[in-house]
Formats: structure tokens, C-alpha cells, sequence
């Protein structure tokens, strides 16, 4: 193949990656005959594009993210990481000092624990033990993490003793996590006692804030959570399914866009 063109260079790139899951810049270079450095462009454009993943010294083939799949929280990290980034800042600017907060696990979730830093006095509750060892890195925050039972998966407190102790709480902003969403059928999880938890959160919240990047969209799991009318806001990024945003503001729910 002429390896000359932008266009045919990251097709190769591509290409590799069907048939090997990474691949390292002098791996192409060596391939194609391309410097090192104008590979190094490719693939930070191919991953602006969503593509690939940057690695250390090369790129790996992005996962697929399967809505029925219970994914561990180290996989799901690596899905769309910039989207969640900026879903997370834009949520703590829903946040006003001394509020008292709820939020549920999840890798957007955490992005919202890691844009607090202009804030002093929160009160806040999680079920997630990763985000509320993120919290503590603050010093300052009333954090109160549910006890349970711990879900490797997802990092996050379950089960009966979560629910009795959550049902202490209400009258809080609920920052909540999802794995699929849509408008029809609302919000779904693949599992079941996420599912509970995440109900009870629901019902006994002042505000529910959905965070949830784009590619969950028109999409559903095994259990129900809620329907969309539950839901007072979402945060999401500018690629969701065309229509939607009208569809959702039609229904009364505000929808901020990063």
C-alpha cells in the first residue's frame, strides 16, 4: 500500500489494529516506512476520532462496550475518558458550597468527585469505595461511605446493609451513574442489586442528575432502574443520538451538553 497519504496511513493503522488488539509506533514505522513522529500524529488524531487508545509507545484497538456486560471498572476507565472528564466538570458546577450530595459509582461519577476542589464544606454520601478514597484526598469533606457488601466489578458497596443505611439519608443532589439509557424504556443496569440501590437513591433525592457520556444512549440492560421522567437533568457530550435533546426537554428534563 502508498503509505504517502494521511488517509491511507491511519486506514494501515487501522488495519493492524483489526488484527492485533496493540501496536507500537516503531512497530508501524517499521511497517510503513513513516517516521515516528508524524505516526505519533496519526494516532493522537485517530484517537480524537474515537478510534484507538493511546498507549504508552503506541495504541491499542478500542473496546466495545457491551450494556449487558457487568464490566469491571478498570475496562470501563477506558471508555470515552474525555467525555467523562468534562461531564464530571460540568457537573460540580451544579454544586453550591455546604450542599449535601449523593454519588453513586460509577468512572463519570468519579470524574464529578475529582472537580470539587474549589469547595470547602460538603456533606456527601457514596457507595463507591474508590470515590471515597478520591474524597478523602481533600481533607475537608463530611464523607459517609454506605457499608455492604463490596461488588469487585464496580468498586461499590450492595446488598441488604447498604440499603438500610441509605434509607437514613434523603433531601440530597443525586449525581447518578448509567450504563444504558433510553428514552423509552430509561434507565437499565446489568445488575440487580446496583438496580435496588440505585431506586432507593432515586426516591429519596431532592435532585437526580444523570452523568453519562453519549455512546449510552438507546441502549438497554437486563434490570430496570428508572423511567426518564425520574430523571431532573442530564449531563452528556455533544454526540448523542440525533433528536434527543428536544425528545428530553419536551419531557421536562434539563440536558446540559459538553
Amino acid at each position: 500500500m502508498d503509505t504517502s497519504s494521511a488517509k491511507e496511513r491511519r486506514a494501515l493503522i487501522l488495519q493492524l489494529l483489526e488484527q492485533k488488539e496493540e501496536v507500537r509506533v516503531d512497530e508501524i514505522s517499521q511497517t510503513t516506512g513513516i517516521s515516528e513522529v508524524t505516526i505519533r500524529k496519526d494516532l493522537t488524531i485517530l484517537q480524537n476520532r474515537h478510534l484507538l487508545l493511546r498507549t504508552r509507545g503506541g495504541a491499542m484497538r478500542k473496546p466495545v462496550e457491551n450494556p449487558n456486560e457487568d464490566t469491571t471498572i478498570s475496562k470501563k476507565r477506558m471508555f470515552n475518558f474525555k467525555e467523562k472528564e468534562r461531564i464530571g466538570e460540568e457537573a460540580a458546577k451544579m454544586i453550591k458550597e455546604g450542599d449535601f450530595i449523593m454519588l453513586d459509582s460509577g468512572t463519570t461519577t468519579m470524574e464529578v468527585a475529582r472537580h470539587l476542589g474549589k469547595f470547602q464544606h460538603l456533606r456527601i454520601i457514596t457507595n463507591a469505595m474508590n470515590i471515597a478514597t478520591e474524597l478523602m484526598n481533600y481533607r475537608r469533606f463530611d464523607v459517609v461511605l454506605l457499608g455492604g457488601n463490596v461488588r469487585m466489578n464496580s468498586h461499590s458497596m450492595v446488598g441488604p446493609l447498604a440499603l438500610s443505611v441509605l434509607r437514613n439519608f434523603s433531601r440530597y443532589k443525586l449525581f447518578l451513574g448509567v450504563d444504558s439509557f433510553s428514552f423509552e424504556n430509561g434507565v437499565s443496569t446489568p445488575n440487580l442489586e446496583e438496580a435496588l440501590l440505585n431506586q432507593i437513591m432515586i426516591q429519596q433525592a431532592d435532585k437526580v442528575i444523570a452523568v453519562f457520556d453519549s455512546s449510552k444512549f438507546n441502549k438497554r440492560s437486563f434490570v430496570h432502574v428508572a423511567d426518564a421522567k425520574e430523571l431532573d437533568c442530564i449531563i452528556t457530550d455533544s454526540a448523542l443520538p440525533s433528536g434527543m435533546t428536544s425528545k428530553l426537554q419536551k419531557a421536562g428534563i434539563e440536558v446540559r451538553i459538553v
